[in-house]
């Protein structure tokens, strides 16, 4: 058996919620381009079908789901349209999710409940079937990937993504632990900023200082994720559960204080950074250059 074959996915079903565009894109990407099938769950029909027809591209099955995750009878309807569909479910990313600027002590319970509803109850209810839908099948496994983030583990951002996503790092954990005598492995991925339609709009100035302060010197794109999510997808991973992978090109290991020194320039310069958000902008009928005002 070659090495390699143990990254193999070729045959398996997998899910993907918030997969129309950014880091889930990119996450039902990898899986295509590693052999299994993908679904698209999303809430935008037109982006949504869109990426299905990207998936189908590259030689794999796919559909596109509409969905709200924050709502557990949609997420029941999702699961039940997926097996019908595929048959069965093996991998499952479960990746929806948004956060919102401004402080913390200003936020509105709305806007507050809104935050915590999609990141973490929505982990918590496409989980739910998930691991029903899992314990179903024969053989019984599976793996199940939850996106979290750095700021689930630093201070950041704003306090309700922060919440939300310390909670989907801790019930991976639990669930890891519940999950494990049923063979299927839980963990989560924490990526940094990541150059997505919703970063589209920060100034090349604060792209810059995003830059200086991470060791591996570029600013996060979704497709380096690719490799993060193909190995907890994959057998690759068999024995590794509970774990949060934190995928951030070493951001969280600097003070933030200085500007760090580098000696030869960056894998990925800062025109690559863009490249596939260019792609999604593209589909969302905008460019980058409108989202920057320039």
């Amino acid at each position: 058996m070659s090495i390699l074959s143990l990254f193999d996915l070729t045959g398996k079903k997998a899910l993907v919620t918030g997969g129309s565009i950014g880091i889930g894109r990119a996450c039902a990407t990898a899986l295509a381009m590693a052999g299994a099938d993908v679904a698209i769950v999303a809430r935008n029909k037109r982006l949504g079908e869109l990426a299905a027809e990207s998936i189908r591209a590259l030689g794999v099955d796919s559909i596109f789901i509409e969905c709200d995750v924050a709502k557990k009878n949609q997420v029941q309807m999702m699961m039940a349209a997926i097996v019908k569909r595929f048959g069965h479910l093996d991998i499952a990313v479960n990746n929806a999710g948004f956060g919102i600027f401004g402080e913390t002590k200003d936020t509105d319970e709305e806007v507050w409940n809104r935050v915590i509803d999609v990141n973490l109850n929505g982990t918590f209810f496409c989980m739910q079937e998930q691991v029903n839908q899992m314990t179903q099948q024969q053989p019984t496994e599976g793996k199940i990937i939850n996106m979290a983030s750095i700021y689930g583990t630093v201070a950041g951002g704003h306090g309700s993504y922060n919440a939300a996503k310390a909670g989907v790092i801790h019930l991976t954990r639990t669930m890891a632990m519940e999950l494990g005598r049923f063979n299927i492995n839980v963990n989560c991925i924490s990526p940094s900023w990541t150059m997505t339609p919703a970063m589209s709009s920060e100034t090349p100035k604060n792209r810059q200082r995003m830059r200086e302060v991470t060791p591996l010197g570029h600013v996060q794109r979704p497709e380096d994720l690719y490799g993060a999510i193909v190995y907890l997808a994959s057998k690759a991973s068999d024995y590794l559960t509970g774990h949060n992978l934190i995928v951030d090109g070493g951001h969280t290991l600097n003070t933030w204080l200085e500007p760090l020194q580098r000696n030869i320039a960056p894998r990925v310069s800062p025109e690559e950074e863009i490249a596939e958000m260019e792609k999604d902008l593209q589909a969302m009928g905008v460019t980058y250059d409108q989202m920057v005002g320039q």
